[in-house]
């Protein structure tokens, strides 16, 4: 073959190939590409500062296998805390990247940190992978063929005994549908959204909600405008985990509630059971039992990491109401009746905020039994400073194991006060502590502190001797102690 042919097929081959490529041919496909954004949103505010948080979004059509967010805050606005993610600092610059469970996003789906700042400075010059947050630009992986996207669904009211989801727009489904005698069951995933239910299951048919561990649900709200009592309102998202409202007789199981303003709200919601949940990482408290929810248990759970915007707020389990809110959630003739409540077998520490249990007026005879408390970070805001403090009346504390070592701020194991409250109840009064063990950590005064005797004398505290206690700077209780 002649040089001036040979140079004659080359061109018309390469000729060839540019024109099918011109009149919509084969060609290679593009390389997938990840497309990383980063919004960020104030969660809540105070007067000395603020709780905020980035959501980064894959826009793109391939998997994200970590990300970074950096920022700059101005003189006088430092980040306090920060959690779901790994913080470093240089000067006013923050980085952070993504914790073990959150770096994987794929196409569509997103990630998010949150944070509290001292100050009132917002983030600035804000990157996520190096580019602007606001997505402007890819990072190419390998080649792909394009698919074709799915046709658009809709979220079909759940049926049947049992009810899988796997999405936030299913479960938000079945919350609002369920009926007597359902399980509902949640797949591995993150769950994000409002999760609210008004659906009340009976004694003989509860509704069911479960889940492993691995099954997550996140409230990024509040949002809206609140009405003057919490209750669910049209464009309002109260930013709880998960809300049962006057809805008795469920049974929640597995799963874990985080990244919320609160953990796990049961509001007139009698014979609620929580039963081995995780909680950990709330603006607030983890679980509360509020409105009256009477004769429910929680069991077999783990709380960790409350307060994180109120520190005064961030109770483990909270029973009943302070006579102050009986106005919003006192709905037993002006008082919130969380009687016959059992605190079973839980896990609550360490770096809960405020007390482990908050025991309020009002509430009656309840059992507090087998639990461990790690006392570190406790912070005595807002009085909290023991791992239980009882206004409650009746109640039996047992079996449980307390520990404290820094940080935080601590006074003694248990206490009780005598709040008065009308109607006029021995609030305080005639509760009983038995087989608690107790190491103040060389902080704490007393393992059982009793605010007053004479206030109590129809309805006497015990504090019987096999309770022990060690490491305490004053002993095991400041009242006789009975055989």
């Amino acid at each position: 073959m002649s040089l001036r042919k040979s140079v004659f097929l080359g061109v018309t081959t390469l000729s060839a190939a540019v024109a099918v490529a011109a009149f919509g041919g084969p060609v290679a496909a593009r390389a997938a590409a990840v497309n990383l954004s980063a919004v960020f949103a104030p969660t809540s505010v105070w007067t000395s500062g603020y709780g905020g948080g980035y959501t980064i979004t894959n826009r793109g059509d391939a998997a994200a296998t970590g990300w970074t967010v950096e920022f700059d805050l101005p003189a006088g606005s430092a980040v306090s805390s920060s959690w779901s993610s790994v913080r470093t600092q240089a000067g006013q610059h923050y980085r952070f990247t993504n914790a073990g469970f959150n770096g994987t996003i794929a196409p569509g789906g997103s990630a998010s940190f949150g944070f509290n700042v001292a100050g009132t400075g917002r983030p600035a010059a804000c990157t996520v992978n190096g580019l602007p947050c606001d997505g402007g630009g890819q990072v190419t992986t390998t080649p792909t063929t394009p698919a074709t996207p799915p046709p658009a669904t809709t979220t079909p009211p759940p049926t049947g005994d049992v009810v899988d989801v796997s999405t936030a727009a299913q479960l938000q489904a079945a919350l609002a549908n369920a009926v007597p005698g359902q399980a509902i069951r949640l797949a591995p995933g993150t769950y994000r959204g409002s999760f609210v239910t008004t659906k009340a299951g009976t004694a003989a048919n509860p509704i069911r909600l479960s889940g492993p561990a691995n099954a997550v649900l996140i409230n990024d709200g509040p949002a809206g405008d609140a009405p003057g009592c919490p209750v669910p309102a049209a464009g309002w998202d109260s930013g709880y985990g998960l809300w049962l409202f006057g809805a008795p007789y469920w049974t929640l199981s597995g799963f874990t509630v985080q990244e919320s303003k609160k953990g796990i709200v049961a509001d007139n919601s009698p014979h609620t059971t929580i039963d081995g949940v995780t909680v950990h990482h709330v603006d607030e408290e983890a679980v509360h039992f509020r409105r009256s929810s009477a004769d429910s248990v929680l069991k077999n759970s783990t709380i960790t990491y409350t307060g994180l915007v109120q520190p005064g707020y961030g109770e483990g389990v909270y029973l009943g109401s302070a006579n102050s809110n009986w106005g919003c959630h006192g709905n037993s003739g002006g008082v919130d009746r969380g009687d016959r409540i059992q605190v079973l077998d839980n896990h609550i520490g360490p770096f809960v905020a405020a007390e482990p249990i908050d025991v309020k007026e009002g509430t009656f005879d309840g059992v507090i039994r087998g639990n461990t408390f790690d006392g570190r970070g406790i912070t005595g805001q807002n009085s909290a400073d023991s791992w239980i403090d009882v206004k409650g009346i009746g109640y039996t504390i047992e079996a449980n194991t307390g520990t404290f070592a820094p940080p935080g701020v601590f006074a003694n194991g248990y206490e009780n006060h005598n709040t008065s409250t009308s109607p006029s109840f021995d609030n305080g009064c005639g509760n009983v502590w038995r087989d608690n063990r107790s190491d103040l950590g060389g902080v704490g005064e007393y393992a059982i502190k009793i605010s007053s005797v004479s206030k109590c004398a129809v309805r006497p505290n015990v504090v019987y001797a096999s309770n022990t206690v060690t490491n305490a700077r004053a002993g095991l209780t400041n009242i006789p102690v009975t055989p």
